[in-house]
Order: structure tokens, then C-alpha cells, then sequence
């Protein structure tokens, strides 16, 4: 029987580019995250049945952590050589991925929640199977401000 366990994520470089985010492992692959991603309020439900990705990036959206939530198939020495993170999760389960970043595993889905107060970067979801490609960037609820003003 294969056992997997967490791994620490490393700072990864990042490049937001036209059509997608590309993250650069540290053995010198890249992995393209397809598509500009939609805005979502925190916090977001994934699909069930989805392999999901979260990507935190600094202040200056360069360098980020990447960590693959409740990835079952691949080894740790590869996780590690990548410099990817993994977090496995129990029903019922709470974690925190970064600080400020929390997942949290239902019986079919994952709750991803940011508090954007101790997040000076971005949050970004990925989810993908091999049917589809989604992403998301997780922002603050924002209330319409200008509902209050006075003409």
C-alpha cells in the first residue's frame, strides 16, 4: 500500500502573461495554467471530483507558493524536486496552506478561504481534470460604494 505525505512548498518564480499563469518549477519545468482567471469572493467551493491547485504570490506577483490540496498519485521526492507543496486533508478537515490561506475538505468539495488582510499578493485556484481547466483568483467580497453616495 502507498502511503503519501505533506510537503513544503519552495518559492517558485511566477509570470502572469497574456492567457495564463506560468509557474517555473525548481528543476527548470514550467507548468502553464490556462486562461486569465475569473474573479471569485472567498470562500470558494471547488467542483467536485477536481485535481486542485492553489498558487499564493508576493506583494510584487514574482515568486509564489504552489500547493497541490489532497494529491494522491504523485511521490514526494518528485514534489520536493519541483518544489511544489502538498496538503492532504481528512472529511472535515482544516488547514492552512500560507498564512492567510485556509482549505478545508466536505465530502466532495474543497473550501478555499482567504484572509486578504494577511495576503499582501494574489490567490489563485486551479481546478482541472482531464475534461477541463478552471482558475480563479480569490479577491474580497467588495460592497458598492456608490450605492451610498448622494447626488
Amino acid at each position: 500500500m502507498t502511503t503519501f505525505s505533506e510537503v513544503s512548498p519552495s518559492t517558485l518564480p511566477v509570470r502572469l502573461v497574456d492567457g495564463g499563469i506560468v509557474v517555473e518549477y525548481l528543476d527548470g519545468r514550467e507548468v502553464f495554467y490556462h486562461g486569465v482567471p475569473e474573479p471569485a469572493p472567498t470562500p470558494h467551493q471547488t467542483a467536485p471530483g477536481k485535481d486542485i491547485h492553489v498558487l499564493v504570490t508576493d506583494e510584487s506577483e514574482t515568486s509564489g507558493v504552489l500547493f497541490y490540496v489532497d494529491e494522491r498519485t504523485t511521490g514526494a521526492e518528485i514534489l520536493e524536486s519541483s518544489g511544489v507543496g502538498r496538503m492532504l486533508l481528512d472529511r472535515g478537515e482544516v488547514q492552512t496552506l500560507f498564512p492567510g490561506v485556509e482549505a478545508s475538505r466536505g465530502d466532495l468539495r474543497y473550501e478555499i478561504e482567504v484572509d486578504n488582510e494577511l495576503v499582501d499578493g494574489r490567490v489563485f485556484v486551479f481546478e482541472e481534470d482531464q475534461f477541463a481547466e478552471h482558475s480563479y483568483e480569490l479577491t474580497a467580497t467588495v460592497e458598492d460604494d456608490e450605492s451610498d453616495e448622494t447626488t
